[in-house]
């Protein structure tokens, strides 16, 4: 139910600086640690000797020593020495490719000889100083393609964040969707409207007088295996809206990296960047507590579904017209997936066609 020769965000550097993370990545338990030469590394989390969680041990000189025996493996799972044992001849325990890049590690869980690390997507605001980026992590027991779905159709904003970023008039303005290639685009853009507070606070933080009519874009993309960027803002009405001068508006890009533990689970890497005082790390400690909370109401929403979706399989879920981002988002993913299944990968998911 998702593809596995692709990358996903695993984790950030700083979840194993003091010793080993044991994290579950598309169903395969996985270990994330520094090897010898300071690069991150990731391994099955099984250890060969008595099937112990590698990830329960420590780093030694940049290898991995089991918690239960003291088996010491180093970044490419070879067994390297354990106390009055020989384990040379001991097979290799599996080794997932694995790239730190953007502040995030980027981990492959399928056919290691596919991975291309040039395939990880480029994130201008990860490397430009005209950005700010502030985000976290929430566990959420969802099948990943719900938190997809959540993200291409914002219609629900007006209900579930109606206290922050929403709005009656997000439903009242019909989305679009189309499909490029394996990116599928849903926009909504609304005129001569009242900011809501989060973005009337946005403004403010941007110099900009808040209680005047504004324009509002969402524009939600795509792209395989399950990563969504949301652009959002808003600009004084009459300006051009999402073609505003920057001095007329407050925009920014919602980050959405969903990662599949399980089935029925997700690591949901979520944050928002900026590009406006980008320098104002006040500002981006209170608009990373503003989404934080945003997201919380997601989760609490997103995992009741996951409940009933679990509860009532046989039940028909309906589809609307709002729906389309979600629906065509799926059709791309079950594209790749029978393809991928089918053996016709032949590099990463840019080539499963």
């Amino acid at each position: 139910m998702f593809l596995k020769n692709t990358w996903y965000v695993a984790c950030t550097p700083d979840e194993f600086a003091e010793k080993p993370l044991g994290r579950k990545i598309c169903n395969e338990a996985m270990v994330f640690f520094r090897d010898g030469n300071g690069n991150a590394a990731a391994l099955e989390d099984f250890c060969p000797h008595r099937g112990a969680a590698l990830s329960l041990g420590f780093v030694k000189d940049g290898h991995l020593v089991c918690g239960y025996h003291g088996l010491t493996v180093d970044g490419g799972g070879k067994c390297t020495k354990m106390v009055g044992q020989r384990v040379g001849g001991f097979p290799k325990t599996r080794a997932f490719p694995c790239v730190e890049r953007y502040g995030f590690v980027w981990v492959w869980p399928g056919d290691a000889a596919l991975a291309n690390p040039d395939e990880i997507p480029h994130l201008e605001w990860a490397v430009s100083d005209k950005w700010a980026y502030g985000g976290g992590l929430y566990h959420i027991k969802c099948d990943y393609r719900l938190m997809i779905d959540n993200l291409m159709d914002l219609t629900h904003e007006t209900y579930v964040h109606a206290t922050s970023i929403g709005q009656e008039e997000i439903e009242e303005a019909p989305p679009k969707t189309i499909v490029e290639g394996d990116m599928v685009i849903t926009a909504r853009h609304m005129e001569n409207i009242k900011a809501p507070p989060f973005w009337a606070s946005a403004l403010r933080a941007n110099g900009l007088d808040d209680q005047v009519p504004c324009d509002r874009w969402q524009i939600c993309r795509f792209t395989p295996p399950s990563h969504v960027m949301i652009e959002v803002g808003v600009a004084h009405a009459g300006h051009g809206g999402y073609d505003a001068p920057a001095d007329k508006k407050a925009g920014s890009i919602v980050v959405d990296f969903i990662t599949p533990e399980t089935d029925e689970s997700i690591w949901y890497f979520w944050g928002m960047a900026r590009n406006f005082k980008p320098q104002d790390a006040e500002l981006t400690a209170a608009i990373k507590r503003g989404q934080g909370g945003i997201f919380a109401e997601d989760q609490e929403v997103l995992e009741a579904q996951q409940r009933n979706l679990s509860a009532y399989p046989d039940k028909k879920i309906l589809k609307l017209n709002i729906d389309a981002g979600g629906v065509q988002s799926r059709k791309v993913l079950d594209r790749l997936i029978d393809a991928e299944r089918a053996g016709a990968v032949t590099g990463g998911v840019e080539n499963a066609a």
